[in-house]
């Protein structure tokens, strides 16, 4: 094999080996013969030999479309190099599915024979993920909207400018011929259609929604390019102030067929009554003086009547209005009798004859008054506007469901940085714990309550932990397994903790049920819901049920479940007798720290801490409950395919006794908080070590320009202000090539570990429980035998 600094020029040899990106040389039939860092990494493999040993026909055991091999050979050959060349191709050791972006040329000798094939690869595998999943979102909302009669939309209204569509159904082909392409690229396409007689009352409604008045809905015409002239209602909310404007989201119809109906009411009632029952409107016509009032037989029939079962007096449909509503239907007909309105208009909902609610746009006008001004004869239709109800109330559910989802992203964010600053301090007091029981000696007085603040700092440990995993910033291992022996051995610990009187019932099944999770966060789960559900009882007997069970979950549920993909999943379910919810705790029941136990009963983090592992899983999870009469939790697993690819844990392996620290070893400890400084410091030197300690990033870097000293090991913090951890050892790395490196931080991320490692950095470490523990892993470091 050729050596490195022949592969490529010296010039370009470094860049080669730290592209970001994998970079390779190969033979035209399909044997690899170089490979930086990058490509090695995305092959699975640990060195450069290692793949090349193990890749012998590129197009047969990478591409897993074998074809790609021929057709990006016939590119380059045409063109003589290959440009974006996308495939999906295999991890080649661990048969991971990936894709990846190919940049190649060809290389020729002199007689112009072609030598080897040179190029670049790039892991795409979030973007085209990304991309799938913008697709299937977009692909979701235009299936929801298509439900929807007439024009969706979104529209950006800026404050003095002009407005932008930022989303148009499909429905505006039916109204103007355009598609919603041709909406989208022209703001203006939709307000050239409009009829120029009214254009000052459209003017004058956008005012009215601009000086934040609501919108009550509005009726214009259209002029088509045919001649065509329509009537459409147009009706928006506001959902968010963004850029100097509003983001509106709104409905458009067409209701061409009703206006020319009412146009006709006013030439003949009898054409009138027929012509909006044929368009779909019911038509009323009420004698207010007697009392008496025509229903025309669409009105009976939307609300699942014959013509024969309805009496014609206007108490028949009062009676049958919600009783919600009843107030407002009467004040908006007193304000059109007192003249204060030209027309009546009112929403309500109405009781069909099957038991069920209908939601009316009932419209009406005066037509007769006495000398003193008094109605006589009203004359209006019903419109069904149950559908347009619930696409309202399904976008006002999206809200209230975003503003959730954000609330409880920026309480994790927060409880994140809080844990952090929690784990110093812990640190700090947990070692000092250890330096002053051994300063006082094992027979002095105050071992008891030094003992007692150890138990204390321990439990607010444990309390740090909780929430780090409600922030979902604990360091998860994934792993495919079964989920029923999860499930029973923790109902076997359960069992000897439950209190007398509550019997655990269990519906597990047969099948494996198999789960991509973290075994011991998801026992966790169970035991916090389990323990969640007796604590609820009180000193009550009772019964708590756990299940478990595969279930199908489609598109609606999944909008329902928090947005979660449709699939197949794992539900198990935490149910119990007990006294039940209101909805009013339902809806604050994941929130950290909120509980309805009495004071000091709790700390309110155990189902925050359930719901920020189950969102980590990609999983959901909801509650059902009616006050007296229990509470049911039901959580949502996606469930594992066999083609999963994720390995078992190691088994662990006894270690070497650790030796004793070679006295005079020199290590330089860095980290902005000076408790831990001054704390570490004094512990390693008590191990025999030299120590040197900083405590800012900057300061550490200035001594390594400095100072010619000799240094076996520098230990750094990573979450520090100004320069991190590894921005430091970037920095010492090319002051000192051969230094030996290690990073400490409170949260290891699989991005830092593969930033240190990129680095050369010995190992990445969690803060210590305790400062013997540090020492440790120093010692270990430096005494890897």
């Amino acid at each position: 094999m050729s050596s490195p600094e022949s592969a490529a020029s010296p010039n370009f040899f470094s860049l080669f080996q730290f592209l970001p990106i994998g970079a390779y040389r190969s033979s035209p039939d399909g044997e690899m013969i170089r490979a930086n860092p990058a490509l090695v990494q995305i092959n699975g493999y640990g060195s450069e030999a290692e793949l090349l040993a193990g890749v012998t026909d590129i197009a047969s055991e990478w591409y897993v479309d074998p074809g790609r091999r021929a057709e990006f050979q016939r590119l380059l050959e045409r063109d003589g190099f290959v440009r974006g060349f996308v495939s999906e191709i295999w991890r080649h050791k661990t048969r991971e599915r990936i894709w990846i972006s190919e940049n190649a040329h060809g290389v020729r000798d002199a007689t112009g024979k072609l030598q080897y094939y040179e190029g670049t690869v790039e892991d795409i595998s979030a973007q085209v993920k990304a991309r799938e999943e913008q697709a299937r979102s977009e692909e979701r909302l235009r299936l929801l909207t298509a439900q929807i009669p007439g024009m969706v939309f979104v529209v950006h209204v800026p404050d003095g400018g002009e407005p932008a569509y930022r989303f148009v159904s499909a429905g505006v082909l039916q109204i103007y011929g355009l598609t919603p392409d041709d909406v989208l690229r022209d703001p203006n396409a939709l307000s050239r259609y409009r009829h120029p007689d009214d254009a000052l009352r459209f003017a004058e409604h956008i005012h009215r929604i601009h000086a934040g008045l609501p919108d009550i809905g509005f009726e214009y015409r259209i002029v088509l390019p045919d001649g065509t002239e329509r009537w459409l209602y147009r009706r928006s909310d506001t959902v968010a102030h963004e850029d100097g404007g509003q983001v509106r989201v709104g409905l458009l119809l067409d209701i061409t067929d009703r206006k020319q109906a009412e146009i006709a009411l006013r030439e003949t009632e009898a054409l009138w009554k027929i012509a909006l029952d044929g368009a779909g409107d019911g038509v009323w016509d009420w004698n207010i003086a007697t009392g008496e009032e025509y229903v025309s037989p669409r009105i009976k029939a939307m609300y699942g009547y014959a013509e024969d079962e309805l009496l014609q007096h206007a108490q028949e449909l009062d009676s049958r209005t919600h009783p919600d509503d009843v107030p407002q239907m009467q004040a908006d007909r007193l304000a059109h009798f007192e003249g204060r309105t030209p027309v009546y208009r009112n929403e309500h909902r109405i009781r069909c004859k099957d038991g069920s609610w209908k939601w009316v746009l009932s419209r009406g006008t005066v037509m007769a008054r006495d000398e003193q001004g008094r109605p006589l004869r009203m004359v209006g239709t019903h419109t069904d506007i149950s559908e347009l109800k619930a696409a309202e109330a399904h976008q006002r559910a999206l809200e209230v469901q975003l503003r959730e989802s954000q609330k409880m992203e920026a309480i994790g964010t927060l409880a994140g940085g809080v844990a952090h600053d929690f784990n110093n301090l812990l640190a700090a007091i947990l070692g000092n714990l250890v330096l002053a029981r051994e300063d006082v000696g094992p027979d002095h007085i105050a071992q008891e309550s030094l003992t007692e603040i150890s138990h204390a700092a321990i439990r607010a440990r444990q309390l740090v932990q909780q929430i780090l995993a409600f922030s979902r910033r604990q360091t998860q291992e994934l792993h495919r397994q079964p989920l029923t022996p999860l499930v029973e051995d923790a109902l076997r610990l359960l069992r000897s903790l439950l209190p007398a009187g509550v019997r655990l019932n269990t519906r597990l099944g047969a099948t494996p049920m198999p789960v991509l999770a973290d075994a011991t966060q998801i026992q966790q789960v169970l035991m916090n819901l389990c323990t969640n559900a007796w604590q609820a009882m009180g000193q009550k007997p009772g019964d708590i049920t756990v299940a478990l069970r595969e279930t199908p979950v489609d598109a609606a549920l999944a909008l329902k479940l928090g947005g979660i993909d449709p699939g197949v999943y794992v539900c198990l379910s935490v149910a119990d007798n007990g006294p039940g919810m209101n909805t009013d705790t339902q809806r604050r029941i994941f929130e950290p720290f909120f509980t309805t136990k009495a004071l000091g009963s709790g700390t309110g983090l155990g189902l925050s801490v359930v719901h920020g592992i189950v969102k980590a899983h990609r999983g959901a999870i909801s509650v059902h409950s009616v006050p007296g009469e229990g509470a049911r939790f039901d959580v949502y697993l996606p469930l594992a395919s066999s083609a999963a690819t994720a390995q078992d844990p190691p088994v662990p392996t006894p270690g070497p006794v650790p030796a004793p620290a070679v006295a005079g070893r020199h290590i330089v400890y860095v980290d902005d908080y000076e408790a831990l400084v001054f704390l570490a410091g004094r512990l390693l030197r008590k191990h025999g070590y030299r120590v040197t300690t900083f405590l800012s990033g900057e300061e550490a870097l200035n001594w390594f320009r400095d100072s010619q000293e000799p240094v076996d090991l520098l230990v750094t913090d990573q979450n520090m202000p100004g320069i991190s951890g590894v921005e430091l050892v970037r920095a010492v790395r090319g002051l000192r090539p051969t230094q030996r490196m290690a990073i400490v931080s409170g949260h290891v991320s699989e991005q830092l570990v593969n930033d240190a490692h990129a680095l050369g950095v010995s190992d990445v470490l969690g803060k210590q429980d305790s400062m013997d523990a540090l020492a440790e892993s120093v010692r270990q470091l430096l005494d890897p035998q």
